[in-house]
């Protein structure tokens, strides 16, 4: 009995697929996930084949009819049906999220586990509601645009590009197992929406720091209690060179050793932008500050907000630069530029005949900042790489905001290598 639009429009996903028949081959295909696709099953030269047409409710079932009466009508020429189409595409007529999924499990056991989870949500989010159900084989380039048009218009160039990447492994994947003959990704770099110039986050000219600091200092808001909470955090962000993220959700157990040697903030991955655990050495001011909120915030939180139960809100540290008279100059994420500026420019002398070499390695800065590395070797490494000479450099660093004399390399400089 032939299959009706009742019956297709109610079937249910079930644990396996299954199939609901309609007559002279064809077949409505339930997937566990919901998807509803259209197959026929046909032999040619003595071998049963499996040929698709499309998603169920895109397709309806008189489309589906006639696509087979079509198909029906090549076989009684002699042609397969398949060929016909002069595409390579599998006998199983995958979908753009079935060959997505499999391309993704692929890979996902060499990639971190937050990273993964992130351009699968990236995938769900913007190109399977687009894409997803469409046969791999017929998706052609200016549908994949049409896709990044629509993440385009809400501003997010970055986020189109990482699609557009996204939908090109997929292609590569696919034509690796003759699923595809080509990447329909391949020609539309020139049609995208160039990226706006990077505006770098505003920072103060290194000489300026003491000015500031001493502004810092008197800085009052509501309240002595509030005034300096504030005033702690934005200090401990300069002097620990984290993102905003990281200082405002920082709870007190992830702080380690603090009256010991050697003061350590372990920051866990699910906080940090590249997903993976940093340690950050403390200098023995930041664990000055960090043993005094330990000891009287009253919550879990190392820098509570108005209520102890809550964290610092986003926007506290940057208005208190603000009401400083700092707006436009400098912000809190421009702290970290402003150290990395002042670390890569320290020199220090070295051999005979006397040259100038770097006093901090850049490996050091980078791992500081929690940056992501730039090949896979050197993001194998550990949280804890290099800990002892970011350590004495994060020492330096404070005792230069201190005051202390830290080697000032634009003075009498030689020759750099």
């Amino acid at each position: 009995m032939p299959l009706t639009e009742t019956q297709a429009k109610n079937a249910k996903p079930r644990e396996r697929a299954y199939k609901l028949a309609d007559s002279e081959g064809l077949f409505l295909l339930v997937q566990p996930n919901g998807t509803k696709l259209w197959r026929m099953k046909y032999r040619f030269a003595g071998k049963e084949k499996l040929l698709s047409f499309g998603a169920y409710p895109a397709l309806g079932i008189a489309a589906a009819r006639d696509k087979r009466k079509a198909a029906k009508a090549l076989l009684a020429d002699g042609k397969d049906p398949m060929k016909a189409k002069g595409e390579v595409i599998s006998e199983n007529g995958d979908t753009f999220y079935m060959v997505a999924k499999r391309w993704h499990e692929n890979r996902q056991s060499a990639l971190n586990p937050a990273h993964a989870e992130r351009v699968w949500s990236r995938m769900e989010r913007d190109v399977f509601p687009s894409l997803g159900q469409r046969l791999i084989h017929e998706i052609t380039a200016p549908e994949v645009l049409e896709m990044i048009r629509k993440i385009e218009i809400r501003g997010a160039l970055d986020i189109s590009r990482r699609a557009k990447q996204g939908v090109a492994q997929v292609f590569q994947f696919a034509i690796a197992c003759g699923l595809a003959s080509s990447d329909p990704t391949a020609h539309l770099s020139g049609a995208l929406k160039p990226r706006p110039r990077v505006k770098h986050m505003s920072r103060l000219p290194l000489d300026e720091v003491p000015a500031f600091l001493e502004k810092l200092r008197a800085y009052q808001e509501e309240g002595d209690r509030r005034s300096a909470i504030t005033r702690d955090a934005v200090l401990f962000a300069l002097l620990t060179w984290v993102r905003t993220k990281e200082l405002r959700l920082a709870v007190k157990s992830e702080f380690e050793n603090l009256d010991g040697t050697e003061p350590v903030w372990r920051i866990p991955a699910a906080r940090m932008k590249m997903g993976r655990e940093h340690l950050v050495p403390l200098s023995a001011q930041a664990a000055l500050i960090a043993r005094k909120m330990v000891s009287t915030a009253t919550g879990d939180h190392l820098f509570p907000g108005t209520h102890p139960d809550k964290p610092l809100s986003e926007n506290t540290m940057i208005y208190a630069l603000y009401r400083l008279g700092y707006h436009s100059r400098q912000t809190i994420h421009g702290f970290r530029g402003l150290a990395s500026t002042w670390a890569n420019e320290q020199l220090v002398e070295f051999g005979k005949p006397a040259m100038w070499i770097r006093k901090y390695h850049e490996d050091w800065v980078e791992m500081q900042l929690a940056h992501s590395e730039k090949n896979d070797v050197r993001g194998a490494y550990n949280a804890a790489e290099y800990l002892a000479p970011r350590r004495r450099m994060m020492q330096d660093w404070a005792d230069f905001l201190d005051g202390r004399k830290v080697l000032d390399i634009r003075k009498g400089r030689k020759r750099a290598a």
